[in-house]
């Protein structure tokens, strides 16, 4: 089971962290991504990070704005967005895929990856 919480109105130019909770996992190796998808728009890979190593993936569109990161104590998925646009407004998703550290990729694209399990969305709306 995964869970978003964090989303909300956002001024452009602003920064907002997303948080994206798990549990039930039956594998320590996991690679856990953020999706957003706008109205229209097809659901995007924002950024994924994995457990076998902590290697992260960013899309072009969010990278050196965007910082995912982990807390394995609190198996807690963190999504800090900064210097936010009006082109990140969407519902944004977490989503897992458990692994193995042998078939895990460096860096863990979100594209490729089947992802299992997934979230119930939470609304980023960046005001311009």
């Amino acid at each position: 089971q995964l869970v978003e919480s964090g989303g909300g109105l956002v001024p452009s130019g602003g920064s907002w962290r997303l948080s994206c909770e798990f549990s039930g996992f039956t594998s320590a190796y996991y690679v856990i991504g953020w999706f957003r998808q706008a109205p229209g728009k097809e659901r995007e890979g924002v950024s994924c990070i994995s457990s076998v190593d902590d290697s992260t993936y960013y899309g072009d569109s969010v990278k050196g704005r965007f910082t995912i990161s982990r807390d394995s104590d609190k198996n807690t998925i963190y999504l800090q967005m900064d210097s936010l646009e009006s082109e990140d407004t969407g519902v944004y998703y977490c989503a897992g895929h458990l692994t193995v550290p042998s078939s895990t990729p460096n860096p863990p694209m979100c594209g490729p990856l089947p992802f299992e399990y997934w979230g119930q969305g939470t609304q980023v709306t960046v005001s311009s």
